[in-house]
């Protein structure tokens, strides 16, 4: 399964032209444009297993810098103040990774 199966070629282009530069990426934002806010617990976990790229459980530091370029080979790389904020905002037990459940965090 890829996120296309799941959420729309048009939303995540139109989420990725969104945080185009550097220091623009808000996770509720991305969230909200490319249509992930309104998707099920089901389907967002899915969505986390595929961004998942270890596959270990979690979303650590270093992959989630590259969390644009999951969903667009030619994305931009997260800046650093930009993944320590979005891991801040997801990661709800401080132990420096995201779990599953803090995806949910961004659902509206």
């Amino acid at each position: 399964m890829s996120l296309t199966d799941i959420l729309s070629p048009s939303d995540i282009a139109a989420a990725l032209r969104d945080c185009q530069a550097p220091d623009s990426f808000s996770p509720k934002k991305f969230f909200q444009i490319s249509g992930m806010s309104k998707k099920s617990s089901s389907q967002l976990k899915e969505i986390f297993r595929i961004l998942d790229n270890d596959q270990s459980g979690f979303i650590e530091e270093d992959e989630l810098k590259y969390f644009l370029q999951r969903f667009e080979c030619g994305a931009r790389v997260l800046t650093t103040s930009e993944t320590k904020t979005f891991l801040a905002a997801a990661d709800h037990d401080g132990d420096g990774k995201i779990g599953a459940e803090g995806i949910e965090l961004f659902k509206c």
